[in-house]
């Protein structure tokens, strides 16, 4: 793995993605994009993934595109290229068959917000900072404002997409865009916390519901019913439901 993202699998099946430009406080340069890529391809097909953590190195989470490189080429092509590019590695976390936790220390802003919209689930210290703010240099965050608008209301996603403000980890944790906030020194504890309970589940269970999750959220109505209710036979169709079911009649843990 590039020096740019540093890879760690440890032996509960846990990935830890760690994005490694300190200095540029992690933006996300196109060498640091195709790491990211390439690296979820190859999670994909991993058999015994449970979980994949999304961290950074030093202060910042990630600040976004790297805009130094960007200025560099200005071409319509490339800049289509580049953006196609960053939306690729944003559905490679969803396509993902298990949660992804973004752990979110210091400043997120535009594909850095991004990122953390774009996983599964997210804990932040309580001095983070989240913002999609090109629109203060004239370029309004289009492709963020994918993943924004999935987590917060209309009205407080097109806020922070038109003023460029940033919002504090508390309201993050309001408006929904994060799911807990804790003192820095407590983020790894808080984020292995939510890590045990997602092992304690059915890997099957979780991969079959995430897939729905966001299936059914582009579907209407009826159609996410009948895509649920398929979704729920399947699953209860495996030896873990069956067993977790029967646990539950004969009052026991199940033994997964």
């Amino acid at each position: 793995m590039s020096e740019l993202l540093l890879r760690k699998t440890d032996d509960r099946g846990v990935c830890t993605l760690t994005l490694h430009r300190p200095d540029a406080f992690n933006a996300l340069s196109e060498e640091l994009l195709a790491a990211l890529e390439d690296a979820l391809v190859e999670l994909a097909q991993d058999g015994h993934l449970r979980a994949v953590v999304i961290a950074a190195a030093g202060k910042a989470f990630c600040a976004g595109h790297d805009l130094k490189q960007m200025r560099a080429q200005p071409s319509l092509d490339h800049y289509q290229q580049l953006f196609s590019h960053c939306g690729r590695v944003m559905m490679g976390l969803q396509k993902l068959p298990v949660p992804v936790i973004a752990k979110v220390q210091g400043l997120a802003t535009a594909a850095g917000c991004q990122l953390v919209a774009q996983c599964d689930l997210a804990v932040a210290a309580e001095d983070a900072r989240f913002a999609v703010s090109g629109v203060n240099l004239g370029l309004f965050c289009a492709t963020p404002s994918v993943a924004l608008t999935r987590n917060l209301s209309r009205k407080k996603a097109f806020e922070m997409l038109a003023t460029g403000q940033f919002i504090s980890a508390q309201e993050a944790l309001r408006q929904g865009l994060v799911n807990r906030v804790v003192p820095p020194e407590q983020l790894d504890a808080e984020t292995e916390a939510l890590l045990q309970s997602i092992l304690a589940k059915p890997r099957l269970a979780l991969a079959l519901g995430k897939q729905l999750f966001y299936r059914q959220l582009e579907e209407g109505m009826q159609a996410a019913y009948e895509d649920a209710a398929r979704t729920m036979a399947c699953n209860m169709m495996d030896t873990s439901a069956l067993e977790g079911v029967q646990a539950f009649i004969d009052k026991r843990k199940p033994a997964w």
